[in-house]
């Protein structure tokens, strides 16, 4: 039997390479089948570890831990993309790895996935290799201002990236990227940004989730709703590349591909993740089989699942920001308190929003990701809306939000 048809079933244990939010949902999405999961990553005490069967801690260039934890799975997937290659193949070379090192290797470095698109006749915005400053002065002379300059690897949620206005930026630009290999890429003016989460079983099935549309406020995504209302044309467009993508990546398991929606109804390639997806999060109340239990059911040699919408949702993300406004408006409220002399009604706990309008509401869903500690910018948890249209889940979770940040 073909490697990727063999069946992984119950009570089997599944490996995840990284111990963030993504493992920590899919863990949920096995506990229902009853599969055991180990992770590894550097950190103790890990979102995915809470929840794990096992939490291997390890650096993950120490190939030997990798390899006495590759043992004692049964398969391999990764829940972050930044993952060495090289730990990726060691776990490869034991056991089944999903979806596979060639998708990470792509994903790894912005060149070689911008590459990758070009070669499968895929549309981006125009792009050119940058080592250096001279190589940067050129780029902008063949491709123009306002262009994007972005480190080749290690960038994400806005980092690693620097819009450049006018040529005479390039030297100051250079330096503040650190003068490391980059990729310049063309402006877009864009009308929207989409993605499409799709998975490919081991027969080369594939079911995806039709497109979501994104909103981003500081380069991080902050609200995704689905479906997008996009025509007929433009999913189309979206289904055939994303089919590109998986194939020719040889996928098991799944991919996200997010895309620039243009004026005239074209689409670009901006970037894939060969994992589940932020914007993919509100599959788990909207979708029969969410995104989380598709990765399971792909890996372990099952069918792709019913990706069928139970009706409109919006997701709205949940960011580190928010801990912070309590703590400050918890000394505020303490300050006021002391020059009135009135004693608190009730304690204050500064970790933590007040959950209570959030909970009490019908029609909302709080998923908190179990991280030890908050910073601005740091995806915590996330809200989830189901509702009669896109638009009425979205104005529900973002006036959820709304309410958390100014505590009425």
């Amino acid at each position: 039997m073909n490697e990727q048809l063999q069946l992984i079933l119950p009570p089997a244990t599944i490996g995840i390479l990284g111990s963030g939010q993504l493992g920590r949902m899919l863990a949920l999405a096995a506990r229902p089948y009853s599969y055991n999961i180990h992770v590894f990553s550097p950190e103790a005490n890990s979102p995915a570890g809470q929840v794990a069967d096992r939490e291997f801690v390890a650096a993950y260039d120490d190939l030997d831990a990798v390899r006495d934890f590759a043992r004692g799975v049964d398969v391999v997937t990764y829940e972050f993309e930044n993952v060495p290659l090289a730990t990726a193949e060691t776990c490869a070379a034991i056991v089944p790895l999903r979806p596979g090192a060639q998708a990470l290797r792509v994903a790894q470095n912005r060149l070689v996935e911008k590459r990758f698109f070009a070669d499968n006749g895929l549309p981006t915005a125009p792009f050119t290799a940058v080592h250096s400053l001279a190589d940067l002065q050129a780029g902008l002379t063949e491709i123009g201002c306002p262009a994007v300059l972005k480190t080749a690897v290690s960038g994400y949620d806005g980092k690693g990236q620097v819009k450049i206005n006018h040529p005479d930026e390039a030297a100051a630009v250079w330096q503040e990227v650190g003068e490391v290999d980059c990729i310049l890429e063309g402006w877009v003016d864009f009308e929207r940004e989409v993605s499409m989460v799709a998975a490919r079983d081991g027969n080369g099935r594939i079911a995806h989730y039709n497109l979501i549309e994104n909103s981003h406020a500081n380069h991080i995504l902050d609200v995704s709703v689905a479906p997008a209302d996009v025509p007929p044309q433009v999913l189309a467009q979206a289904e055939a590349m994303v089919q590109t993508v998986l194939t020719a990546l040889d996928v098991v398991g799944v991919l996200c591909v997010e895309f620039f929606l243009c004026s005239d109804g074209q689409l670009l390639l901006n970037e894939i993740a060969p994992r589940p997806h932020n914007s993919g999060h509100l599959t788990i109340e909207a979708c029969v089989t969410s995104q989380f239990e598709q990765q399971l059911r792909t890996i372990c040699g099952l069918p792709v699942g019913d990706t069928s919408y139970l009706c409109p949702a919006a997701m709205a993300n949940l960011l580190g920001d928010l801990w912070d406004f309590q703590r400050k408006g918890a000394k505020k409220q303490r300050s006021k308190e002391v020059e009135k002399s009135v004693p608190s009604v009730k304690s204050v706990d500064e970790s933590s929003p007040d959950w209570t309008a959030v909970l009490t509401h019908p029609h909302l869903k709080l998923h908190l990701y179990g991280k030890k500690s908050a910073r601005p910018g740091r995806k915590m948890g996330h809200l989830t809306a189901l509702a009669e249209s896109v638009r009425e889940a979205e104005k529900i979770v973002r006036g959820a939000r709304r309410r958390l940040e100014t505590g009425d």
